[in-house]
């Protein structure tokens, strides 16, 4: 007999039982489990004393099983209708993924997104099982040979073990690096969007409490993300394979001069669409959500517009924070600091209109430590000097009200890389940004990274509705993404994320990000520039 515990509740079992079925006895809705804080799949037997969390799409483990298992639904689809099609994926707009089918007939139109969406529910209507096999690395190569799965092929190649985990649904058999679903008849809730000359498909989403969201284009972010699209295959780094061969190529210095010149060249650009219209702006606003540079990012654009003839003055808005004691309480009864009204915003508006119109000003000084404001800094500008800010809500004109908008010049900052572990598996840039703040929070802050996962769901919140509903509204958008810098990251990384034990509630994702991170070569930070944006991560960087 053995013991199982579910909402404190214990129940005793003579013989072992699948998850999926012990869901199913009880009434509960789920995708995945934790067993023993460890995720497991619903096909997975238990027959040992175990705690279990049943998790549904309010979870994010749970809809990252979901997302990885619709991928692989809409391909065995798509090869049933086109059995030649070549399917590759990538972030898109709106939450959503983007799908580029190519080596087909048929033009990408509305029929065709009604035969595969129509193809899709058969699937899920026939509820056919998934069944997870373990095969021999030479079997899963000589397999992916015969199917034309040439990327996957590149990507094996780094895989240390002899065996490769494959998943099999009515003899289509394919590995997407991730958990699935025990059958095709959990994937009940997809929309399919024409997106030219593509199209998209919408998940749900854990951030939403499991829900799709509603589509809203963003032209800006679209473009950049087409942009970024373009530059991994111009530089022939669209996928960890192809990453690595700059690696054993001996060209790594190539791929990063590359990158940070595409940098030095957005950073130009902008700065001469400051500079054409310096005699209107007095403010210049960034804001990016966590871990997209920031910091380097403004001190890299104060030196271009000082090549310009144009100097500038860093007000922090950090500095306006209200005392703890006075900041907003989140859902949790906890003072949250994302929220725009845990800032002094009367204070912030007039002290900027003050500098601009000439006056001395006294700012404040915020401790964070103690959690309140503990002096002030007397301040004054030259005639028509811009003045930058930088943080979350840089972009909201709430915290600038008193500026003529014609005056303001925002800025939208984040890491946007489209590189994939291969075809049928995107690297989602969320997990590029949590990976940059787990390596900075270790080495400046001494932060364990359990801690640095644990305030990421609040992190993601603020993100959600205090950034990027302003992202659209910027006048340049500056991707912050370098290419080769999971290479270099992964020295830094892995012994942080391996400081996380099986017992910690965060093994979990940073187990995932281990396995990741272990496809990539190893790129010398050595190569990396004092002034690179990559520096505020990892550290050594000349403006620190």
């Amino acid at each position: 007999m053995f013991t199982i515990k579910i909402n404190q509740k214990k129940l005793h079992f003579e013989e072992k039982i699948t998850l999926e079925k012990l869901a199913k006895q009880l009434g509960i809705t789920a995708y995945v489990a934790k067993v023993n804080n460890r995720l497991r799949e619903l096909a997975y037997y238990v027959n040992y004393n175990a705690e279990i969390e049943f998790l549904d799409l309010n979870s994010f483990d749970a809809a990252k099983v979901y997302e990885t298992s619709i991928r692989y639904l809409m391909i065995m689809a798509l090869e049933r209708l086109y059995p030649d099609v070549k399917v590759n994926f990538s972030q898109g707009v709106s939450r959503s993924l983007i799908c580029d089918v190519s080596n087909i007939d048929n033009k990408v139109d509305v029929s065709f997104l009604t035969r595969l969406e129509t193809e899709m529910h058969k699937l899920v209507e026939a509820n056919y099982p998934i069944i997870r096999k373990k095969i021999k690395k030479e079997e899963a190569l000589a397999i992916y040979q015969q199917k034309g799965y040439f990327d996957k092929i590149e990507v094996l190649k780094y895989r240390p073990e002899d065996t490769v985990n494959v998943y099999v649904c009515e003899n289509y058999l394919n590995y997407m690096f991730g958990y699935m679903v025990p059958s095709t008849g959990y994937l009940k809730h997809f929309q399919l969007k024409l997106y030219y000359p593509d199209f998209i498909v919408q998940l749900p989403r854990a951030e939403i409490n499991g829900q799709i969201p509603e589509f809203v284009d963003s032209s800006s972010f679209g473009k950049m993300l087409q942009e970024a699209k373009d530059w991994s295959q111009l530089c022939q780094a669209d996928t960890i394979a192809k990453l690595n061969r700059f690696v054993e190529a001996g060209q790594v210095v190539d791929l990063v001069n590359m990158c940070e010149t595409k940098h030095n060249n957005l950073l130009s650009e902008l700065g001469m669409k400051i500079k054409n219209d310096i005699g209107n702006i007095r403010l210049i606003a960034i804001a990016g959500p966590s871990s997209s540079g920031k910091t380097t990012f403004s001190h890299r654009l104060r030196i271009e517009l000082m090549t310009r003839g144009i100097k500038t003055v860093k007000i922090s808005i950090d500095d306006y924070y209200l005392n703890r004691e006075d900041a907003p309480l989140d859902e949790y009864g906890e003072p949250d600091f994302e929220h725009i009204g845990a800032l002094d915003i009367d204070l912030f508006n007039q002290n900027l209109l003050s500098l601009i119109q000439g006056e001395e000003v006294d700012t404040p000084v915020f401790n964070f430590e103690q959690g309140k404001r503990v002096g002030w800094h007397r301040v004054k500008l030259a005639k028509n000097t811009p003045i930058i800010i930088e943080g979350i809500h840089a972009l909201n004109d709430q915290l600038t009200s008193l500026i003529p908008k014609n005056q303001k010049f925002k800025i939208y900052i984040s890491p946007t890389s489209q590189i994939n572990i291969d075809n049928h598996n995107p690297i989602s840039p969320t997990e590029i940004r949590m990976l940059r703040r787990i390596v900075r929070d270790a080495k400046y802050r001494n932060t364990h990274p359990s801690v640095t996962f644990s305030m990421w769901a609040s992190v993601r919140r603020g993100e959600f509705k205090w950034i990027y509903p302003f992202q659209e509204q910027a006048d340049f958008i500056f991707n912050t993404e370098l290419t080769y810098e999971l290479g270099v990251m992964k020295k830094y990384a892995l012994p942080t994320l391996e400081k996380i034990d099986r017992d910690d509630e965060y093994f979990i994702p940073a187990n995932r990000l281990i396995k990741f991170l272990k496809y990539f070569k190893d790129i010398d930070d050595r190569f990396v520039p004092c002034n690179s944006l990559l520096r505020e991560f990892i550290g050594e960087s000349c403006f620190y």
